[in-house]
């Protein structure tokens, strides 16, 4: 099976043959005919979480997938064969950048039927990852204010439109380029991160969704009101997560000693901070299936590469300025 894989962390991308996938009693075998690139996967590429995330190389990488069900373990009673499907696999059986994976039924939801292949292969990392911060995590309600970092990019065109959806007054910043497109998402205050400061701008916040940390997750604090929370996808990990996630003593100890300082800095402003690495879900994929066959979020893809040039779509992450989402087809 022809596929795209990491060989060792730092080193390039490569094509190369593989197995078939394993199809175990409770997985849908799928032929990738999308698959969404996350800056997850360039992350993983230069071994960024492989404390994390300890990955058996070589790996093919890959967290988005849509396609048409192949076959099904014996234990599968929800999909059939010609079905079509959207995936985020779960973190321990990625690999969408191949010709066929085998996902868990559990992670699998039917394409929502109003969107093409191509749409559907961008959506389910960043929308569940919306979903986790502003439903599950941020209980967002009507009537909230809520500021999402980022709003052009993948995560953030999402996140704009679920949280209007649930009834919040949406801030968020993107650069000049995009300040319309963004409002057109729906955001009621947009903001040049370039020649505007949002922490002079905004106050009162009741949560913040951030995918840059460092100094800008710092000052989001900051523009939250007292017991507002601040919901960050780009770290640093915090002792909960490590928690969840299982991981060692010694890296728990690091990963503690990483938040410790936002952490500090939260509890003062009486705020609070949490670490998010969405899971997957088919569940929650259903429910975001309904969304988007109702209108009420649309996917964005900035940009389509073609299977066989995974390698340069990849590469085009690190150049940024795609909005919304880059997508690999198969067709």
């Amino acid at each position: 099976m022809r596929a795209f894989v990491v060989k060792k962390y730092k080193g390039p991308l490569q094509e190369s043959e593989v197995p078939e996938p394993t199809v175990g009693e409770n997985d849908v075998l799928v032929q990738v005919q999308a698959a969404g690139l996350n800056v997850l996967d360039e992350k993983i590429r230069a071994g960024e979480f492989k404390q994390i995330l300890p990955y058996k190389l070589p790996l093919v990488p890959g967290n988005d997938v849509a396609g048409t069900v192949i076959r099904v373990g014996s234990k599968v009673r929800a999909f059939k064969s010609g079905d079509e499907v959207y995936a985020r696999p779960n973190q321990d059986r990625i690999g969408t950048f191949a010709e066929r994976i085998a996902v868990a039924e559990s992670d699998l939801a039917l394409k929502p039927a109003s969107i093409s292949m191509e749409e559907a292969g961008s959506l389910p990392l960043v929308a569940l990852t919306a979903w986790q911060a502003l439903v599950e995590r941020g209980t967002v309600q009507p009537g909230q204010k809520v500021l999402i970092h980022a709003g052009a990019g993948g995560v953030g065109s999402v996140a704009i439109q679920l949280a209007k959806h649930l009834g919040a007054t949406v801030a968020t910043t993107a650069s000049a380029a995009n300040l319309d497109f963004v409002r057109e998402l729906g955001a009621d205050t947009a903001i040049d991160y370039r020649s505007q400061d949002f922490e002079e701008l905004l106050s009162d916040y009741d949560l913040v969704l951030d995918s840059l940390g460092g100094e800008n997750l710092k000052k989001s604090l900051r523009v939250l009101k007292p017991g507002g929370k601040a919901i960050g996808i780009a770290g640093p990990p915090d002792p909960a997560f490590a928690r969840v996630a299982g991981l060692n003593p010694a890296v728990r100890l690091i990963i503690t000693a990483l938040s410790a300082g936002i952490r500090r800095q939260a509890k003062k402003l009486g705020v609070s901070y949490e670490f998010l690495f969405m899971r997957a879900s088919g569940d929650q994929l259903r429910q975001i299936t309904a969304l988007i066959d109702d209108g009420a979020v649309r996917p964005v893809v900035g940009r389509v590469f073609p299977f066989g040039q995974t390698i340069q779509a990849l590469q085009s992450l690190e150049k940024g300025g795609i909005r919304g989402k880059a997508v690999i087809s198969n067709p």
